[in-house]
């Protein structure tokens, strides 16, 4: 070997280690998630359901602030005062002695100096006429109306998590099928070769043979595209600082699906859009509430306490204790009118979660068929792959024996990977209706239930 060809080998060497030493580190840097994994990752750093649960915060901080609703409220005021007070006295009978001195009937006295006053009022409401009631009802309401938003937001998340996850397991075999067909008529390709070689087949016979070997090149290339796409986006999901490598295989598994009565159920109790329409009615009629005490009196406790009786008005009293009735006679607001407005509200409310409880339970029933459907497909998938590899094998044979022609090989290995490809579809429409579901009666977080532990072999509760 001389000197040129030995440089040429080790710089090939160091090429072809150094490939390899990026494809290694490549390797170590991505992170393994099974989908429970994948699942509780996104539950603690979703933006979006950070910001659902702030809005949980601060309705509760808000509902807590009404509970000391009814307690006395005190206050303090000071206020330094120029003051000037007028005094007249009649004279009565004393009129004409004070002529006689020169004093003018009445007696007029003014009084000018500067005051403070420091006063203490305590008002401690004794009836409201069911205000109060309404403003707790209300408040309790809302906090219902954002826990109902933040599970929305969460089932949200989660669904899309489940797509992503398994729409990356979908393009990553895809990609390996498209590869393998690839390979395949790569091999058939080298054999039209030796045959054309030996005169055994036309150029015509190898021509197509390679432009075949083009298209599955051209397919394969796609799938690599849609793969990473798909690990873009599933980074992007998890927040994960380098690459996603799933762990939870895209399958389907023969054991039986709940019936559909058992969803319907759990729609009923945890759909987070029914919940927040039910919510809605409870504020409503809190709104109702509010608007009949307007109709009543306030009755309220009242206290006053003058700290300053040394420096004070004249009409200032040192202290006030007594209670107060207040009633509005009228109003520049129909308050009648008002309550109907409030009691259509809540009617409003009401038709609204019974046409949300048909809506739901529809959805519930098209899925469910959805899913058992998707299942059946995927089932079926098995025979037509057995039978597809079968006609590839006797494709190539009667090839290799000069009975077939290279088209036949092509086509059948193509149909071989069109069929698995279209299993791997089946599959991923299966966990696509599991998901909506899910979704549907308010279950998300259950996916993890429905798929297979690690060495299961078969997997739906």
């Amino acid at each position: 070997m001389n000197t040129a060809t030995g440089m040429l080998c080790l710089c090939l060497f160091t090429v072809s280690m150094a490939g390899l030493s990026d494809k290694a580190t490549a390797q170590e840097t991505r992170l393994p998630l099974s989908y429970a994994d994948a699942q509780a990752r996104l539950l603690d750093r979703s933006d979006a359901i950070d910001a659902a649960d702030a809005a949980v915060r601060a309705a509760e901080a808000r509902m807590e602030a009404t509970r000391t609703l009814g307690r006395p409220e005190v206050e303090v005021e000071a206020q330094v005062l120029d003051f000037q007070k007028t005094l007249y006295l009649p004279l009565g009978s004393l009129e004409p002695v004070a002529n006689a001195f020169g004093i003018t009937d009445p007696l007029r006295f003014r009084i000018r100096r500067f005051v403070s006053r420091p006063i203490v009022t305590a008002t401690v409401p004794i009836y409201a006429g069911g205000k109060m009631g309404a403003a707790r009802a209300g408040a309790t309401s809302r906090v219902a109306i954002e826990v109902a938003n933040l599970d929305e937001a969460s089932q949200q998340a989660l669904a899309q998590l489940a797509r992503a996850y398994f729409g990356r397991q979908l393009a990553a075999q895809a990609l390996a099928i498209r590869q393998d067909v690839a390979e395949g008529i790569r091999a058939h390709v080298a054999d039209a070769r030796a045959l054309e070689r030996e005169q055994q087949i036309a150029p015509a016979q190898r021509l197509q043979a390679e432009a075949q070997l083009e298209q599955a090149l051209r397919e394969a290339e796609k799938a690599g595209a849609d793969l990473a796409a798909a690990d873009i986006a599933l980074e992007g999901l998890l927040r994960a600082p380098t690459q996603v490598e799933p762990t939870t295989s895209l399958a389907v598994y023969e054991s039986p699906l709940p019936p559909r009565e058992t969803f319907i159920a759990a729609a009923m109790d945890n759909h987070p859009g029914l919940n927040r329409l039910e919510a809605n009615v409870r504020l409503a009629g809190a709104g109702v509430a509010a608007e009949q005490a307007e109709l009543r009196p306030t009755v309220y406790g009242l206290a006053q306490y003058n700290l300053d009786r040394q420096d004070t008005l004249v009409t200032d009293p040192d202290f006030i204790f007594g209670v107060g009735v207040k009633y509005k006679l009228a109003s520049g607001l129909g308050r009648r009118s008002n309550i109907a407005a409030a009691r259509s509200t809540e009617a409003q409310a009401e038709a609204g979660v019974r046409e949300a409880q048909v809506q739901i339970e529809t959805g519930v029933k098209i899925n469910h068929a959805q899913v058992l459907s998707a299942q059946a497909r995927h089932a079926l998938y098995g025979r037509t792959i057995a039978a597809a590899d079968e006609s590839l094998r006797v494709a190539r044979l009667s090839f290799r024996e000069l009975q077939g022609t290279s088209r036949d090989v092509t086509d059948a290995q193509l149909a071989a990977g069109r069929v698995r490809v279209e299993q791997a579809q089946a599959a991923y429409e299966y966990l696509d209706a599991l998901v909506s579901l899910l979704e549907v009666s308010g279950q998300v977080d259950r996916l993890p239930e429905f798929l297979p532990h690690p060495g299961q072999t078969t997997g739906a509760p």
